[in-house]
């Protein structure tokens, strides 16, 4: 019986103990459901729900709600205000006008529309009583722009730029055990880029309880020094441990490191230190030797993760999860860039944060989405032009082995730009896939002048003392001065850039890289350029000052030069807003290697033929040039095939051999049929592929990227759809009306179609299951993202005129894909 009561009285304890520790262990829960919208007003504070214009205003008073009625207040009536979730971009919803801003695809936001270029944000939580005495702090990914944040009517902050985190104390603001607010008020007046940049709070929000000791937000810092046969390892630690109580405290971290199985491979010894209140302090630690290192690398991305452990008083009270991967990398003077000391060349492009349906308000599955459409054609590299990217796409670029090259908003060296640039590279520099950090991008102001090479100069000192594993870099559209100021030079377009030329000024150069390159892209499946309908012909046919081919005129020169580490071309997707050398109609870029959907151009098929390793044979254009039967026409083909054999219309053009990174051409006279193109390998046959006139459309075939949901409020699907005639023959030229319904646990999240001069309402805002939709150069895309806690089957079906119906189904689960 003593024994009995023994083993019980040391089970409570042992409880009591594991109880105490959870309440202390960090936490971080997601506060993207829930908030309610409105537009304010950028020209009346009256007409801005009377914000500021109370007798005691929220920057005279630590807390004004006593007089401020308006949206900081927790009783403010927000009834009529619309629910949203996050991440939300108001601006997709507004309407185009042709006297709107060029570079933002003439959305109706700026200074020139003060009724829809403000954004509130309210969003009611609770924190139970139980949480008292621990830190807690709300994370924003990001907010466009120039945002000032509230909770409970305290006034947090404010943020001018839209692309980096804040973290905001929230600690003594809060009703513990009771009902709390936070408020957002983003003003997107004044354009903080040239480009599509949408508006509101698109990226994710977080809640994060810690203990009063604990590891600071974003506070490890992990790097790696690997032995000359890259099999062994050091690695070094550096972490930020703050004491936010009022009292001293003692506390003793640990470091421990595990693999991708959860397996602890590797333990720091312990430190013990004390930390005076409302302080911090930097402990660098070193682990063991790590013997049979798992590299990360592009086709085994390999992440370890690192687990900083605080005791106070004996307990665990803090664990910080940090995510790396041991690699090496170097631009080298004649070897171009190295990954693990092997060359690798750079199959980069530019992507901006936006895509159809959602603007910048991209779930992290359609970013995901996205890195695997540019992997598909054999992309390696993403430029983020240009600003600081949303944390999951590194993530994702982690996991799948994609490097990034990340830019900074803004070139300048006050406190306001050097805290930009801080709080990207402190928030990034573990992530394996980051291998540049970029100062800024044409600066034609300082390029010329000794002013922009001062700048560059403290910028990358700047860099080096925040991060020394990674260089410096900056793209630059032509002036050479401002090149001297970074480690490795970037250049923007062969034509503006004397490259040829530094090198045998200056051999000793790290390897250099092309951040923008033409791919000469234009509308996907157009040929004639029709401005009064926004569509452009690709310039790698009409020619850019007499270059043809430019897209391949760019790979040619840097795969040529092993002194080169490769490129980035202008653009991966394309993108809404600048939609250069065009105006309205048109709405965006068309540059994109794929269009705004991500459906592949023809010029996609050119660089996967050389990029990638799997067989391409493509033949351009469709056979569907209505109007054009008589006219001469050239054929492109692009593969990685040794020779190509085509026929038109029955007749043998004859055989040719495929150049290495080239492309082949033939000309004929246009008429309705078929050409069939034939691939040998080695002299043997291997691929055939044909385009052919088609009929008219019938029928739309229904592809979804993947037929699982998470029922989490976040997860999405992406529906592709494929116009199809009798036959079930794409058709490359459909524009068919069609209307898509959806039942089951998930509503429809938007729609695009690839269309530069898209103008249609891209997203439901009241029948979340009910949107009509256009097809656009025989295609469209839908996104579908599931509910919260809702599990089931969906059931989508699409029905138009001369359409037959056409249905796919999807599962919703609530277990982990």
């Amino acid at each position: 019986m003593k024994n009995n009561f023994v083993i019980l009285l040391c089970l409570l304890l042992f409880c009591c103990r594991t109880s105490s520790q959870a309440q202390n262990i960090r936490e971080k829960i997601n506060l993207d459901a829930n908030w309610k919208f409105a537009y304010g007003h950028a020209g009346s504070m009256e007409k801005d729900f009377t914000h500021g214009t109370e007798y005691f205003t929220y920057l005279a008073k630590a807390q004004s709600s006593d007089h401020n009625r308006g949206p900081i207040w927790n009783q403010f009536n927000d009834s009529a205000w619309t629910q949203v979730d996050l991440p939300h971009d108001w601006v997709v919803d507004l309407p185009y006008s042709a006297e709107a801003s060029h570079s933002h695809g003439y959305k109706t936001v700026g200074w020139r529309y003060p009724e829809t270029s403000i954004g509130w944000y309210r969003k009611h939580f609770s924190v139970p009583a139980i949480d008292f005495g621990k830190q807690i702090s709300v994370q924003f990914d990001g907010i466009f722009r120039n945002a000032q944040v509230f909770c409970n009517g305290f006034y947090l902050g404010h943020e001018p730029s839209g692309y980096v985190a804040q973290v905001y104390d929230i600690t003594e603001y809060l009703n513990y055990g009771g009902d709390n607010l936070l408020t957002v008020r983003a003003d997107a007046t004044t354009e903080e880029g040239w480009y599509y940049e949408g508006a509101g709070i698109y990226r994710h929000v977080w809640l994060c309880k810690t203990a009063p000791v604990h590891v600071a937000p974003f506070g490890t810092y992990v790097t790696s020094q690997l032995s000359s046969d890259y099999r062994t390892a050091n690695v070094y630690v550096d972490a930020d441990v703050c004491n936010d109580a009022l009292d001293t405290r003692s506390f003793t971290i640990v470091h421990r490191m595990t693999d991708e199985t959860g397996k602890e491979i590797a333990r720091s010894r312990e430190t013990t230190e004390k930390l005076l209140g409302k302080s911090s302090l930097t402990i660098k630690q070193t682990l063991p030797a790590l013997t049979n290192v798992q590299l990360w690398n592009l086709e085994h991305p390999y992440l370890y993760t690192l687990h900083t452990d605080i005791y106070c008083d004996g307990k665990l009270t803090d664990s910080y999860p940090t995510v790396f991967g041991i690699r090496s990398i170097e631009f080298h003077p004649d070897n171009g860039f190295l990954l693990n000391g092997k060359p690798v060349k750079i199959k980069g492009t530019n992507l901006h944060q936006d895509h159809a349906g959602v603007g910048t308000g991209i779930p992290d599955e359609l970013w995901a989405y996205r890195v695997q459409c540019l992997k598909e054609m054999g992309s390696n590299a993403i430029r983020t032009s240009h600003n600081p990217a949303t944390p999951e796409l590194l993530d994702i670029c982690d996991r799948t082995g994609m490097l990034v090259l990340e830019e900074n908003r803004l070139m300048g060296v006050n406190q306001e730009h050097i805290s930009l640039l801080r709080r990207m590279i402190e928030r990034d520099r573990n992530h394996p896939c980051v291998i540049l950090w970029s100062v800024g991008n044409e600066e034609w102001a300082i390029e010329g002048t000794e002013s922009g090479r001062r700048i560059a100069l403290a910028m990358s000192e700047y860099i080096h003392r925040m991060d020394s594993t990674r260089p410096s870099t900056v793209g630059n559209s032509g002036g050479v001065v401002l090149l001297h100021g970074v480690d490795v030079k970037g250049y923007n377009y062969l034509v503006q850039n004397d490259i040829e030329g530094y090198r045998q000024k200056h051999p000793e150069w790290l390897s250099s890289l092309g951040t923008e390159e033409t791919t000469g892209c234009g509308t996907r499946n157009v040929y004639t350029t029709d401005t009064s309908k926004g569509w452009m012909a690709p310039i790698n046919r009409t020619g850019e000052k007499g270059v043809y081919n430019v897209i391949e005129r760019g790979w040619r020169f840097y795969a040529d030069r092993p002194w080169l580490g490769g490129l980035f071309y202008w653009t991966g997707f394309d993108y809404r807003g600048e939609p250069n050398p065009l105006v309205y109609p048109a709405t965006g870029s068309q540059f994109g290697i794929l269009d705004y959907c991500g459906f592949p151009k023809d010029e996609a098929y050119y660089l996967q033929s050389w990029w990638a390793e799997e067989p391409v044979l493509h033949v351009s254009p469709h056979w569907n040039l209505k109007g054009q039967e008589g006219d001469s026409v050239c054929i492109l083909v692009y593969s990685n095939c040794d020779e190509v054999e085509l026929t038109v219309n029955g007749k043998n053009l004859g055989r040719k051999a495929m150049p290495r990174n080239g492309h082949l051409e033939w000309t004929t006279i246009y008429q309705p049929g078929r050409v069939a193109a034939q691939g040998y390998k080695q002299g043997k046959k291997t691929l055939r592929r044909q385009v052919e006139t088609t009929g008219t459309a019938t029928q739309a075939s229904l592809e979804p990227h993947k037929t699982q949901l998470k029922a989490d409020g976040q997860d999405i699907v992406v529906l592709n759809i494929t116009m199809r005639d009798a036959k079930g023959r794409e058709m490359p030229d459909a524009m068919n009306a069609m209307t898509v319904t959806l039942e089951g646990p998930a509503v429809l999240l938007g729609y695009g179609n690839g269309d530069p001069a898209f103008k249609h309402t891209e997203r439901p805002l009241a029948d979340k299951q009910r949107l009509d939709i256009q097809a656009f150069s025989g295609k469209a895309q839908v996104l579908i993202r599931s509910l919260d806690g809702q599990t089931g089957t969906i059931r989508v079906s699409l029905e138009g005129d001369a359409l037959q119906k056409a249905q796919t189904s999807l599962n919703v689960s609530d277990t982990d894909l």
